[in-house]
């Protein structure tokens, strides 16, 4: 096999070639690569966000929007109760915790950012329920820095792809800030989501169908 059919198939190519070569790949088949979240501002991402945990993205769009009707504003939210935002967010699981999460993090936004969410990691993760992974899709998403957001699908498909070798989330956001480009990483981590839920799930890697097949260390190993 010739030199350069190997460089192309992932057997002599640093890490970041093979990540700018995924990133390009989940670009031309996900040209759309945005959060499957609905929101309309920053603090209903921040919301939908924390209600996604142990949940699907399909059940908090669900939920949204009954609960962002009778809590339209931050001011509303706060004027709430934990009982009011339970009854509106049973089915998402762990509602207790969410909607007592919830009301702290909108008074401590209403009293201690002046009503407006977060743009750095450091302070979204002072709110309660916020953790590095809702940090990064908001500064990512809403004001636009790069962002490492490490989903379950993020963490399993860079495994797989050889970008890291680590399973713990922050490892592995220090490990990818390192070799992706920062203005693609946020659309980078969407796309791996939208590639996770197709091609490359958790119970089988679907190597015979995958747009990154042909640099891909697993694919590799599997033919």
């Amino acid at each position: 096999m010739g030199e350069s059919k190997k460089r192309i198939e992932g057997w002599h190519i640093t890490t970041q070639e093979r990540a700018l070569l995924a990133v390009e790949a989940l670009k031309k088949e996900y040209p759309d690569g945005i959060c499957s979240l609905t929101y309309q501002d920053p603090l209903q991402l921040l919301i939908a966000t924390r209600l996604s945990a142990q949940c699907t993205d399909a059940r908090v769009n669900l939920v949204t929007p009954a609960l962002f009707a009778r809590f339209p504003t931050l001011e509303d939210f706060c004027e709430g109760t934990e009982q009011e935002i339970s009854d509106l967010i049973h089915s998402c699981g762990f509602y207790k915790t969410k909607s007592k999460d919830i009301l702290a993090a909108c008074r401590m936004i209403r009293d201690e950012f002046g009503g407006r969410v977060p743009d750095t990691i450091e302070d979204l993760t002072r709110l309660p329920g916020v953790g590095r992974k809702t940090a990064n899709l908001i500064v990512g998403d809403i004001y636009h820095k790069p962002a490492v957001v490490t989903d379950t699908h993020f963490i399993r498909i860079t495994g797989r792809l050889g970008l890291t070798k680590n399973t713990a989330p922050q490892k592995v956001e220090n490990d990818l800030r390192a070799i992706l480009p920062p203005e693609e990483s946020n659309d980078f981590c969407h796309r791996t989501v939208l590639h996770g839920r197709a091609v490359c799930t958790a119970r089988k890697a679907h190597c015979e169908k995958c747009c990154m097949a042909s640099f891909c260390p697993t694919a590799a190993e599997r033919k």
